[in-house]
């Protein structure tokens, strides 16, 4: 081919004999042999010129040649050639940039030993030694001339061409290339003319791309050599590579702020402050990647350097210790951020390269216990409240060895080595705080932010070494402590903190456990005989209790209920406590706030409690029943604390209602459980009811827009934030009722109606709650959703009256929430054909439900109805269509099918939805013929794919006497007779209007089978049958004209009101038959895609361009009897 053909011919000749159609070539294939064959092919061009550099790549034919064929090939259209041309090229010029390197090299040899030799003097002086070094070097000075000129026709002929390609592989190819040529030889390529490519290309829309020149620019940023060549770029690019570090791709993020950091450390001065803190806050980052490599950058500029005065104290520890200003420094950088919620995510940053920062316990300690040096500034409140933050943090990444919740995909497995460390700071720490936290709780107990951080130390000892390290008399100072901030304070995030740690450090396994034990009680033994005491004053009959026995009540109330959540308070007999606190509240309905909700819970845990006892344990009957009938009083006292006055008191009794409904449910006898039946308690109506109206008045409400101030409105947006998230939570709760069954499932349909009036804030939580409910019960499911819609039907008819108008907003809504409803059904008819068919009928029966006063003349009051229904009718089965079809017969009666007005237009739309499709075969007829189509326009001798089938005449005539028969069938009043089909083949029956499948346009009579006809007789047969379709084509015109008008009263008629979630919908008028666009519309929706609009140009072979064929698929080609060879109606 070489021989004999130019490269033009060859590259023509390959584009002709290649499969464009296939799309597969082996560098896009996937597979470990395709890698392995990518990798062999680049490896195979560098062996080549490296095996051949010597000679015969100065012959002047194979490299010509090579670089020819491989540029004409960069430049064709078949995008196969193109790539693996292209990557073939940029490795050839990779290879011949590493001759030139050698050549350079021995160049730069041969002149210094042709110099070493000519300053000898002339005694000593060879001179056939420096014609030979001349020699040489000429040599070796013209094949570094040929092997620019390569490389230059390489980089003008492909390079330049392909790094703007519009395949981004191909891009990445050469700019990963371009790297290595400026990293390889950077005398020749490291300049501006170079370098302005790479940086044109971080512009690049693909991450792919900009990833390769981000590590392209750290090869050669990581040489500090050529920081002087990288100045100008530097400075040009820098706001660019700052700018990437909030790249969408995470990846290239990560590349971003780890080019900074060798920019950093290459010259401080490149970046400004404003630059550096554009990273820093990346710190916070929640994906871990970014937050480390963030994490580096910022230990690089802030901690990395050490004052040479330091050098001396490098021995010393805790505060005299040279971390001690590394450690304020860390606590000033997360003041000055204002991101205090996040110090966990600030340690989980810097821990991989700031580890003997943040595991210096002993200096935090001392910045905490011991006064300042003199001449030092002491810590500010604020920032010892930051220290004990980031302590605790560096203290739980330690003992946990992994990262917060937020980062990272959960637990992994640690290595023997990460266990051996964990296993050494959890003995450091608890060797250190076992006699520190007891110093530090004495010193700040006074402190709520403080002492709650400084409680959860404990969660992280090893609690043997109280025990093996003599340690005991600390534990006793802890638990004094303890001891006295449970009495002092009455917050309950500290409360929550001492509850906890009594639970971390009354474990059974360990010897300490008694000892805690009897701490424990002794506390508790106080507290209930003082909530007793009190609570006996509190309610007293005829005084009215004050401000401070209310305040005294409610402290102690607040103790008891923290302990519980953590500890069992069985033995104290709690629940007679709160059930005479809580009754009265209810009677005389001036009780506290806060101490009913406490109560209230403090309550529920008495429950919980007694039910965790009965199960772990044997129980008796009489702790069954006695749990019964605590669990049912219990649940009485929340309904009435329902209808409170104080919203957070309803919203607290909603809450745990949903808890102990969902607890003592039927679920509760799962798992060989059958003993607890007696405890399963199942909400009456008025329960569910009263339920149902709070999530209506609580949950389903506008946010307040009142507090838009400048000042307070960011506290106002964490407010809404906030408020949200505690309905979101409210909803989910009663949500989880209706998915496990332990209320009615139509008590979901108030919810539903909801869904796109609130998809914004709870959709997430409908449409699951949609889908549950459905895998539960697809009949009951659907019932709901029709109900849901019936709902809002009424509100609308009590609203506006019967006589509304069809287009307006409201009524588009709920005909589009029905669309919704009926995308969630899914494509897979068959399952949901019961369910779909169900819906049908509840909803045909509420349409005729209520008749029209005025007489028969008028349409029902619900008949507008149908219009909403009809959404469904794409979702039912042919074969249902008719039977759903019939079912609607049975309410009509005669006068209403000829009823044309534009009241009964639902009727008819929805009538015709449940026509199209079932009356005749017209889609299977023009699949079939478009699939034969398209046998012809490939040719090839696949049979049609259609669903119909029509190749022979005795196919066509048994189909058409099925169809006919399958009609005599059904007697509709509407529908008349269809015209005898004489011809022995099927035609292609005419796509029909809504309005002519049922005006009647060809009446149907009886096939009678006739003898076979002699010659004259045919002719007049053929001249009547002509006669014949003149008259049926003049009756199609009519009623076209009769469908024009129609359709214009559609469209005043019917109008979709614009979407809550499409912001650009266009209105649509239902047709019989939905539009091919809103058919792929509603699939793309049905299926939750994400999909992206992508503009492509027509794939075409060479042989397509030279001779463009029909367009077999286009409607006019269809309807062509010439192409096709059937003769159509």
């Amino acid at each position: 081919m070489f021989r004999h053909m130019q490269n033009s011919e060859i590259i023509r000749k390959m584009t002709e004999e290649f499969d464009e159609d296939s799309g597969d070539y082996p560098l896009t294939m996937a597979g470990p042999q395709w890698k392995k064959f990518k990798s062999s092919f680049c490896e195979f061009i560098g062996v080549l010129v490296r095996q051949c550099q010597y000679s015969i790549i100065y012959d002047e034919y194979m490299m010509d040649t090579v670089i020819s064929l491989l540029t004409g090939l960069s430049d064709s259209q078949v995008r196969a050639f193109r790539h693996t041309s292209t990557l073939a090229a940029m490795k050839l010029m990779t290879a011949l940039v590493n001759v030139a390197l050698n050549l350079s090299i021995n160049m730069d040899n041969t002149q210094r030993q042709y110099e070493a030799e000519r300053n000898k003097i002339i005694v000593k002086r060879a001179n056939d030694r420096l014609e030979l070094l001349l020699q040489k070097r000429k040599e070796l000075q013209e094949n570094q001339d040929e092997i620019e000129n390569m490389m230059n026709a390489i980089f003008k002929g492909v390079f330049v061409h392909r790094y703007r390609d519009a395949i981004a592989e191909i891009r990445a190819i050469c700019i990963e290339e371009i790297g290595i040529w400026m990293k390889m030889y950077s005398d020749a390529f490291l300049n501006d003319s170079y370098l302005k490519y790479v940086g044109w290309t971080m512009h690049d829309k693909q991450g792919e791309v900009r990833l390769k020149c981000l590590t392209a620019l750290q090869g050669l940023y990581y040489n500090k050599e050529l920081n002087s060549k990288l100045e100008l770029f530097t400075s040009r690019f820098k706001d660019r590579i700052v700018s990437m570090t909030l790249d969408k791709e995470y990846d290239v993020a990560v590349q971003a702020i780890k080019l900074l950091t060798l920019v950093l450390q290459s010259s401080e001065e490149v970046l400004t402050a404003e630059d550096c803190e554009n990273v820093y806050h990346l710190v916070y980052s929640a994906h871990r990647p970014v937050a480390v490599a963030a994490g580096e950058f910022l230990y690089k500029k802030l901690f990395s350097r050490r004052d040479p005065e330091e050098d001396g104290i490098l021995k010393r520890r805790g505060r005299q210790g040279p971390n001690a200003n590394l450690v304020k420094t860390l606590v000033f950088f997360f003041l000055e951020s204002e991101l205090h919620e996040h110090a966990a995510y600030l340690v989980d940053s810097m821990w991989d390269c700031a580890t003997d920062l943040l595991k210096d316990w002993e200096c935090m300690n001392s910045l905490l216990l011991e006064e300042p040096l003199n001449g030092e500034e002491p810590l500010t409140d604020k920032q010892e409240s930051a220290l004990i933050e980031i302590m605790l943090c560096t203290i739980r990444q330690a003992a946990e060895c992994h990262p917060p919740v937020g980062r990272g995909s959960g637990k992994r497995v640690l290595t023997a080595k990460e266990k051996k460390a964990q296993l050494d700071d959890r003995t450091r720490i608890t060797e250190l705080f076992a006699v520190a936290l007891p110093q530090l709780l004495a010193k700040y107990s006074v402190d709520a932010e403080k002492v709650t951080n400084l409680l959860q130390l404990p969660q992280y000892f090893d609690l043997e070494i109280y025990t093996t390290g003599r340690l005991e008399k600390h534990l006793d100072a802890l638990l004094r402590q303890i001891r006295d901030i449970v009495e002092k304070h009455t917050d309950t995030d500290v409360l929550e903190a001492c509850s906890k740690t009594y639970h971390a450090l009354c474990n059974e396994e360990f010897t300490i456990f008694n000892r805690v034990d009897i701490a424990r009680s002794q506390l508790m033994d106080e507290l209930a005989d003082k909530f007793n005491r009190l609570l006996e004053d509190f309610l007293q009959e005829g005084e009215e209790p004050d401000e401070d026995d209310a305040y005294q009540v409610l402290s102690t109330l607040k103790r008891i209920t923290a302990f519980h959540n953590a500890h069992d308070l069985s033995r104290w007999d709690l629940f007679g406590c709160n059930y005479k606190l809580l009754k009265t509240g209810i009677e005389n309905g001036d009780m506290p706030e806060q101490i009913v909700i406490h109560a209230l819970q403090c309550t529920h845990y008495v429950i919980l409690w007694q039910l965790a006892k009965i199960t772990d344990s044997s129980s008796t009957k009489e702790d069954l029943l006695r749990l019964k009938k605590q669990m049912r009083v219990f649940c009485q006292i929340c309904q009435h604390y329902l209808t409170n006055v104080n919203t957070a008191v309803k919203e607290q009794a909603f809450t745990i209602l949903c808890d102990v409904l969902m607890i003592f449910s039927h679920q509760i006898m799962s798992g060989g459980r059958d003993i607890l039946e007696p405890l399963v308690y199942t909400p009456d109506s008025s329960l569910q009811a009263e339920m149902l109206n709070f999530i209506l008045d609580h949950v389903f409400i506008d946010q307040d827009d009142d507090n838009n101030s400048a000042d307070g409105q960011q506290d106002d947006e964490a407010s809404k934030i906030e408020a949200l998230h505690k309905r979101r939570n409210l909803l989910a709760a009663f949500c989880k009722l209706i998915v496990y069954t332990v209320v009615e499932m139509n008590t979901a349909a108030d919810i539903f109606k909801q869904y796109m009036k609130y998809y914004n804030d709870y959709g997430d939580i409908i449409k699951e709650t949609m889908s549950k409910t459905r895998q539960i019960d697809k009949i009951q499911c659907a019932k709901t959703l029709i109900l849901s819609l019936q709902q809002l039907f009424n509100e609308m008819i009590q609203e506006n009256g019967y006589n509304f108008d069809r287009s307006s907003p409201t009524f588009s809504g709920i005909k589009e929430l029905a669309r919704r409803f009926a995308l969630t059904f899914g494509l897979d008819q068959l399952k949901t054909r019961e369910a779909i068919a169900m819906l049908h009928k509840d909803g045909i029966e509420f349409a005729f439900k209520e008749p029209n006063p005025q007489g028969e003349s008028h349409p029902p009051l619900n008949l507008a109805f149908l219009d909403i229904l009809s959404e469904f009718s794409s979702k039912l089965l042919r074969q249902d269509k008719k039977t759903v079809y019939v079912y609607l017969e049975k309410f009509m009666t005669f006068q209403m099918s000829l009823r044309r007005e534009d009241v009964w237009l639902p009727l008819m739309s929805y009538r015709n939805s449940l026509l199209a499709g079932g009356d005749d075969d017209t889609m299977s007829v023009i699949s079939g013929i478009s699939n034969r189509g398209s046998t012809v326009r490939n040719k090839k001798t696949k049979p049609a794919t259609g669903k119909r089938k029509l190749p022979e005449a005795e196919e066509s005539s048994s189909s058409d006497s099925m169809w006919m028969n399958r009609e005599q069938t059904m007697h509709t009043p509407v529908m008349m007779q269809t015209p005898q089909l004489t011809s022995t083949i099927m035609r292609e029956p005419k796509r029909l209007r809504p309005e002519e499948s049922y005006m009647g346009v060809y009446p149907m009579q009886p096939e009678h089978h006739q003898p076979p006809l002699d010659y004259n007789t045919q002719v007049t047969w053929m001249l009547a049958q002509r006669q014949q379709e003149e008259v049926a084509r003049q009756q199609q015109e009519r009623a076209a004209m009769n469908y024009v008008k129609l359709r214009t009263n559609l469209q005043h008629a019917i109008r979709r009101g614009t979407s809550l979630m499409e912001d650009d919908e266009e209105p649509i008028v239902e047709d019989v038959m939905m539009s091919s666009e809103g058919r792929i519309e509603d699939l793309n929706e049905g299926m939750d895609f994400d999909t992206m609009d992508i503009d492509l140009p027509p794939s075409k072979n060479r042989r397509e361009r030279t001779e463009l064929k029909p367009d077999f698929f286009d409607p006019a080609s269809i309807m062509d009897e010439s192409v096709l060879g059937v003769s159509m109606f």
